[in-house]
């Protein structure tokens, strides 16, 4: 495939939606939906990936399954989007390249959204799946979790529950770009304001207050992991984009997890926007990224 420059892209697609947010402020929720479906243009076919929709623990959830992966292994993915927007749909491709270097299967859930059902909703819908995938014999250790922006929170906070109710835990943890601080505290939510072309601290008040309802707080651990502690989580790679209001998100969560003895891998790509990984098979940065997480990943 190539891999010319086409780091633009995304950035591109970034600024179409909040130009048309900006210009259609009463956008309903089914509205940003079908404008964040738009997610998987920036993402190339993977080669030889198939897809299964399947249903797990009452989830709906599609499969990435590469030619020739190791079906004992398998990533529970979590889109982004807030916790109300993003899908299954949306980024069944990006899912399809991760897995595809890994050397794994992957599933993509469509855990329920905000607001229709906000928090803990998501949460008990990803570790419902998890519960699911052992039951299916998937060892422990042989499952990843891995999300996205708040899919990367979701990837997380997954985690922390699975720990809090005795389960036995996940071998590895891949998270880009995570949305984190549901307080919106970060400072490069202000000092890259200008360079980030989607995510803006208004966006995120609207999502958070979606996302926790009347009733979550933000600074509830498994709403907000930078609150968490990281002692006996899993080995955790976190990546993001140098010019992304979420910098901080990745880099306090390296910090926090690191002091706890984590082993951590912290990845931050210059230029890049917001889950850059999504330009999977269409920019080297997004190809390379993929390819760091493989040697990390198989390096175990």
């Amino acid at each position: 495939m190539g891999t010319t420059d086409q780091s633009d892209f995304l950035r591109a697609l970034y600024q179409s939606w909040s130009d048309r947010m900006a210009a259609n402020p009463n956008l309903t929720i089914a509205d940003l939906r079908s404008l964040f479906d738009e997610w998987h243009q920036p993402t190339l076919e993977p080669e030889g990936v198939t897809y299964k929709s399947d249903v797990l623990a009452g989830v709906e959830a599609l499969w990435a399954l590469p030619v020739g992966a190791d079906a004992k292994k398998v990533i529970l993915y979590t889109h982004g989007g807030g916790f109300a927007v993003g899908s299954a749909a949306s980024h069944r491709k990006l899912a399809g390249h991760l897995a595809r270097h890994l050397g794994v299967t992957a599933v993509v859930i469509d855990y329920r959204r905000a607001p229709e059902h906000p928090f803990p909703a998501q949460l008990e819908d990803s570790t419902a799946v998890y519960k699911e995938l052992l039951s299916r014999g998937f060892k422990p250790a042989d499952i990843t979790t891995s999300g996205d922006s708040a899919g990367g929170n979701l990837a997380i906070a997954t985690v922390l529950k699975l720990r809090d109710d005795g389960v036995a835990l996940p071998g590895a943890v891949i998270a880009f770009s995570p949305w984190l601080d549901m307080e919106h505290v970060g400072k490069t939510l202000e000092t890259n304001a200008a360079s980030d072309a989607l995510v803006s601290k208004a966006i995120l008040q609207g999502m958070s207050g979606m996302f926790l309802g009347e009733k979550g707080s933000r600074t509830d651990p498994l709403a907000n992991p930078l609150k968490a502690d990281y002692r006996g989580f899993p080995r955790l790679y976190v990546n993001a984009g140098e010019v992304e209001t979420l910098l901080d998100n990745a880099q306090d969560l390296a910090r926090i997890a690191k002091a706890a003895g984590v082993s951590v891998t912290l990845s931050v790509v210059g230029g890049m926007q917001h889950v850059f990984p999504f330009l999977a098979g269409r920019a080297a940065q997004a190809d390379d990224e993929l390819r760091r997480i493989a040697k990390w990943f198989k390096g175990a």
